[in-house]
């Protein structure tokens, strides 16, 4: 439950800040693309997440990683916050809260459908495009 708290606060303050300076979604894009790229990348993960490895080797890592991705300061910054404060480990979950924030900033609602039976094609599109106005 902290865990949440924790992602949920950091993804907060990000979307403060994009707010502030109308790049929301840049950091929305940015984001979501670091945290495929570690989720994805497992060595990678290892190399900045796992305490086993000298700190400041974890961060030159780190630091390499962001140079070459071509992300924007305040997300360079924002990263670097991240591992300097031993949160980079909840990088997947500040993702997600984030863009759940984006899309209630931009008044996007997130829906699930559960059924009972398989619905046809159909009566999925029809319910879509219910839900979409």
């Amino acid at each position: 439950m902290k865990n949440l708290a924790v992602a949920r606060r950091y993804a907060k303050a990000l979307l403060l800040i994009g707010k502030e300076d109308g790049q929301t979604d840049s950091y929305r894009e940015e984001l979501s693309g670091f945290a495929d790229l570690m989720e994805r990348e497992d060595s990678l993960n290892q190399a900045i997440t796992n305490p086993l490895y000298e700190s400041s080797g974890r961060r030159k890592v780190l630091q390499a990683v962001i140079d070459n991705s071509g992300i924007s300061r305040t997300m360079k910054s924002f990263l670097l916050l991240l591992f300097d404060k031993g949160r980079i480990g909840f990088l997947g979950s500040i993702d997600d809260f984030y863009q759940k924030l984006a899309d209630e900033l931009n008044g996007i609602a997130r829906a699930s459908l559960v059924s009972a039976t398989e619905l046809s094609d159909d009566t999925v599109e029809k319910i879509r495009a219910a839900l979409s106005n």
